[in-house]
């Protein structure tokens, strides 16, 4: 009987003096299962600018095991995820970040989980190290807000360092949005799911190629994909701003009525009618802005663009 096969997706953006820690560490693990599993390890190098393409070419020349993806330019990791999720062969399908925040030595605490019936494996994170407070703030938020308006619960410090069975990558693969949020496709696929919990480790060298303008975007982009609420926002704003309006443009006159010459003296009719158009410009903008997130979305998806554009490949098949 074939050994089951194990394969490692990194992605990876300006990562050359991480790509060799995180292919020497991976070693270490793979090497103590490899009477039970063989293995391949896909870097999806996201359009570097550094020296990455070149020592990845020489770890494929090194270890037959080792391929890797060239994007044509940086498409961003979450379409990095997708490129290594659609190259992979595993009967088990690793993510994990080139950073050494994932600590992998629990990776075999994965597998456990996966044989045991688990078809979805996810790393939660108790604590990074190294993350400025503000972030930590904006991820908590993000995630409240999520899981009260959107329709995919999404489990709060979730992340990307996850073990896929075959069949959850199949049905990954059959995604066609761009802007995407891999871990959130995935808890909307469902399938049976454990989790191991763990401290991140800090990041060996450099700097997060994931900035927050990037998590920002992410973060927009999420919500537009997984909730119909804040355009629907729009709407419940309408009725609730015609409701208060109306209410207090009743009383309003009411009260120039019957305190005339007091009341005009304090809130003239310019002022009033000032304060009311500012107030109803800014709800509108506001609106126009949400619709404008979702139009956006709309073309992205109706132009059919490709969600990547591979530059060059060790893979001999077609990506």
């Amino acid at each position: 009987m074939p050994q089951k096969i194990i394969s490692i997706v990194i992605p990876a953006f300006n990562e050359e003096e991480n790509i060799p820690l995180i292919y020497d560490e991976l070693l270490k693990i793979l090497n103590g299962l490899k009477e039970k599993y063989d293995y391949e390890i896909i870097f999806v190098d996201d359009g570097s600018f550094d020296k990455s393409p070149e020592i990845l070419e020489n770890l494929t020349e090194r270890n037959n095991k080792v391929k890797y993806i060239q994007f044509s330019r940086n498409f961003g990791k979450e379409v990095a995820l997708s490129a290594g999720l659609d190259a992979a062969d595993g009967d088990a399908v690793f993510t994990i970040d080139a950073d050494l925040q994932h600590p992998v030595e629990l990776m075999p605490g994965f597998i456990e989980k996966w044989q045991n019936g688990a078809e979805v494996v996810v790393g939660v994170r108790n604590k990074n190290n190294g993350e400025s407070l503000i972030k930590k703030l904006c991820s908590h938020l993000f995630y409240k807000i999520m899981n009260v308006i959107g329709d995919t619960k999404i489990t709060p410090s979730a992340t990307d360092y996850r073990l896929l069975d075959r069949k959850v990558v199949l049905a990954f693969r059959r995604f066609t949005e761009h802007g995407r949020m891999t871990r959130g496709l995935i808890d909307w696929l469902g399938f049976k799911r454990e989790y191991i919990y763990f401290n991140a480790n800090g990041r060996v060298n450099g700097k997060a190629r994931y900035n927050e303008m990037k998590l920002v975007k992410l973060a927009l982009s999420t919500i537009v994909s997984h909730s119909l609420l804040p355009l629907k926002l729009a709407g419940y704003l309408g009725v609730v701003i015609t409701t208060l309006f109306g209410t207090a443009g009743f009383l309003l006159f009411l009260g120039i009525y019957v305190f005339h010459n007091k009341f005009a003296m304090s809130f003239t009719g310019t002022a009033q009618l000032a304060f009311v158009l500012v107030f109803l410009v800014g709800i509108i903008l506001s609106c126009l802005g949400l619709v404008a997130l979702y139009i956006a979305n709309i073309q992205a998806e109706v132009l059919k663009r490709p969600t990547y554009v591979v530059r060059k490949s060790s893979f001999d098949r077609k990506i």
